[in-house]
């Protein structure tokens, strides 16, 4: 996949809060909502990108991201959150939830500088057309849960299990979300629910219209939940019972953390690090669990491995509380079988002029074929910055031979910022300090 050249720089967040959305029940087009996230800075981004689908052929697909502006009350920079769209009269709105936040920044001294804190319980509604945000305090919320498990039905969102911070717990809550959007102001309404499950960090994968598994998760810390739910729903009830234990490998069953995502169809992709005993101390074995009933065998309903793996792994770093997990399309939408194009040779653009792998500037010697990272904030893309000149444009930092401080000051701050080859124009363009006429003292004469 590649990125359109009219498309904003989209850092590689980690734990940001994804959504699919369309822009009516009546609209076809997906796109996809991202919101949050920690910055390969450590720092927490409250920044809002939507990315859509603009050409793909049998080769490449080819997404376009925007930055949404937001005003109103707009939700501070956050991650761990859940971020849903539900439709109401033929409208739509994105519902924004939960999530840690780091300290106020008078408090973030050196020794508490990553110290993070719940987010205040609040619901906030985004207009994504307009870009307005406005928040909710609703009585039956005391916490402002990370981690939890959201799903979205028509303009109801299920709140499921969830980690408090403050008061170190999974609380098997079961929240109901009601939003409904008449002409006027919206109505926002909760309703505490029975029946609900203690897990943070789960996945949740759709098997049919109306019911979904979750799978995966931490029911303590550092304890990984092995018990897979069914949620079904029916006449607007849900129901929420066990599933049979998949057969879960011994590396599984071993490995304190795991990670993982939907891969739409009832299928997740699960995660685990490999022995540390072996010479390759990253390597990481990989997971397929199939959830929904089809015409498979039963041999491809458990898990299939990707490489061998050993009986006795070591033991496992202790994290947070989870890994990122990414949004995902169904697998038949990237067939070629619809209404976009069929690979065309001809449509080829050259990637040497797309997304991260610009030609910056003369000097430019970025490849993606040779491209090593140079600064430890890069974790796969070069690091770039925004030169302010004219219109604009992205150049990479180190062809600016930037100091690794020095990128980490200008992406901190909203100070301009001119590449090599415009700084001059721009320090021409600045008007001149004022100088105050020299003072002399007169000449004596003889």
């Amino acid at each position: 996949t590649v990125f359109s050249k009219d498309s904003c720089y989209l850092p590689p967040l980690r734990y940001p809060a994804t959504c699919t959305f369309k822009g009516g029940l009546e609209s076809e087009r997906q796109q996809y909502i991202i919101h949050g996230g920690k910055t390969p800075n450590n720092e927490l981004s409250d920044k809002m990108y939507v990315m859509s689908v603009v050409c793909k052929n049998n080769k490449k697909v080819t997404f376009r991201c925007t930055e949404k502006d937001l005003v109103g009350d707009v939700p501070e920079a956050r991650y761990g959150h859940s971020i849903d769209v539900v439709y109401s009269r033929g409208k739509s709105v994105g519902v924004v939830f939960g999530g840690r936040s780091y300290i106020p920044s008078a408090q973030r001294i050196t020794e508490k500088w990553n110290t993070v804190a719940d987010c205040l319980p609040h619901i906030f509604l985004v207009d994504f057309e307009f870009g307005c945000s406005t928040s909710y305090i609703l009585p039956e919320l005391q916490d402002g849960l990370s981690f939890h498990v959201s799903i979205a039905r028509n303009d109801t969102i299920y709140i499921l299990g969830g980690h408090s911070l403050a008061n170190n717990i999974r609380p098997a809550n079961l929240y109901r979300i009601r939003v409904d959007l008449p002409l006027g102001s919206p109505a926002v309404n909760c309703t505490v629910l029975p029946g609900g499950i203690s897990v943070s960090s789960a996945i949740l994968t759709q098997t049919s219209n109306d019911e979904f598994v979750v799978v995966g998760g931490y029911q303590l810390e550092n304890q990984k939940r092995m018990v897979c739910n069914i949620i079904s729903f029916e006449d607007n009830k849900i129901e929420i019972r066990e599933m049979e234990t998949p057969d879960w490998t011994p590396d599984i069953k071993h490995s304190k953390i795991w990670f993982g995502s939907n891969m739409g169809n009832g299928t997740i992709f699960l995660g685990i690090p490999g022995d540390n005993k072996q010479a390759v101390s990253e390597t990481y074995y990989f997971y397929m669990l199939k959830c929904a009933e089809d015409d498979m065998n039963e041999d491809q309903k458990t898990f299939t491995n990707s490489q061998t793996s050993t009986e006795d792994p070591g033991d496992s770093t202790p994290f947070e509380d989870s890994e990122e997990f990414c949004f995902s399309a169904e697998a038949n939408s990237f067939n070629g079988d619809d209404e976009f194009d069929t690979y065309n040779e001809d449509d080829e653009e050259d990637e040497s002029v797309t997304g991260y792998w610009i030609t910056c500037c003369s000097t430019c010697d970025v490849d993606i074929n040779t491209w090593v990272p140079f600064y430890s904030t890069e974790l796969n893309k070069p690091a770039m910055i925004y030169c302010s000149h004219g219109d604009g444009h992205w150049v990479h930092a180190q062809c600016m031979d930037l100091a690794e401080r020095t990128l980490i000051q200008l992406s901190e701050g909203s100070n301009k910022y001119y590449c090599n080859e415009h700084v001059k124009i721009a320090r021409a363009l600045q008007t001149p300090k004022q100088v105050l006429p020299l003072k002399r003292p007169p000449l004596k004469s003889l």
